[in-house]
């Protein structure tokens, strides 16, 4: 069973299969642009060929897993700031996760882990949008060259719901079942979760529109004590292929993660995978 179009908050495309919901979504922002409405969501019963950080394969079980896709168009933020919107992205969902389970954590910057497992995850991609020309408006033209460059994000969000501890892919993951209690069945929670998620996302995301500044400090100490990769040995993982080592020691107010190496110098990370080392 997916999710009704008729009664989900906002426009929906629900699939029995696709290779990537992201990919799905993103096809589809390329070929309508905006007309594809924000937070158009895109859900699937089975992904064929699921996306994960860093070129990673995101491997779900068909029916027993929440799969799907949403996009915004963050016209209001700088495309360099754009990354604090994974935050806000994780922070809902840690939010709604809490109504099952007390143990939802955050793994810098958007995994969800419980006591060091992977529940799930968020990918965030860019889809170039068709450039605005600007308006003249004393001459009533429009000047093509000074066109602003407009990006819409995809995000993609998989979450082990109801697999069974023998089903896992790997013995670092664990699902919603294996950690609460009193869970409806697979179905309904599987739509509730989708609806209060994307719903709760557009109240953040208004506030976040209307004063930024407020709303990442808000987020900044709202994830620092979730934050399950803070004050751990760790290693960041880097798209060029280097990494670096230390110590997760702050958040900042742009989502950033600082990290102290085995020499002491501080660094600022933006964007990296960055795993949490035995201690």
């Amino acid at each position: 069973m997916k999710p009704c179009p008729d009664t989900f908050p906002f426009p929906l495309v629900a699939l029995d299969e696709t290779a990537s919901t992201n990919q799905y979504l993103s096809q589809l922002c390329n070929q309508l642009q905006e007309s594809v409405a924000e937070l158009t969501t895109v859900t699937a019963e089975f992904q064929t060929a699921g996306k994960g950080q860093r070129g990673n394969t995101w491997e779900a079980e068909e029916g027993k897993n929440l799969l799907f896709s949403f996009v915004l168009y963050p016209s209001f933020l700088e495309a360099r700031r754009q990354f604090i919107l994974s935050q806000i992205v994780s922070l809902a969902i840690k939010e709604e996760l809490s109504r099952w389970s007390d143990e939802i954590t955050i793994k810098w910057p958007n995994d969800i882990f419980v006591d060091g497992k992977k529940l799930g995850g968020v990918l965030a991609e860019m889809v170039p949008l068709a450039a605005t020309p600007i308006a003249d408006g004393a001459t009533g033209t429009t000047d093509v060259a000074a066109a602003t460059e407009r990006v819409g994000i995809v995000f993609g969000i998989g979450l082990n719901l109801t697999v069974p501890e023998d089903h896992l892919p790997t013995d670092k993951a664990t699902s919603l079942q294996l950690v609460a209690h009193g869970l409806p069945d697979s179905m309904t929670l599987r739509d509730m979760i989708a609806a209060h998620l994307v719903d709760g996302l557009r109240s953040r995301l208004a506030d976040f529109e209307a004063d930024p500044h407020r709303e990442a400090t808000r987020a900044m100490e709202e994830m620092r004590p979730v934050c399950w990769t803070l004050d751990k040995p760790c290693e960041a993982h880097f798209v060029d292929g280097t990494t670096l080592r230390g110590t997760a020691l702050e958040l900042n107010p742009d989502a950033s993660l600082t990290i102290r190496d085995d020499n002491g110098n501080l660094h600022t990370v933006h964007t990296a995978d960055v795993g949490v080392l035995p201690q």
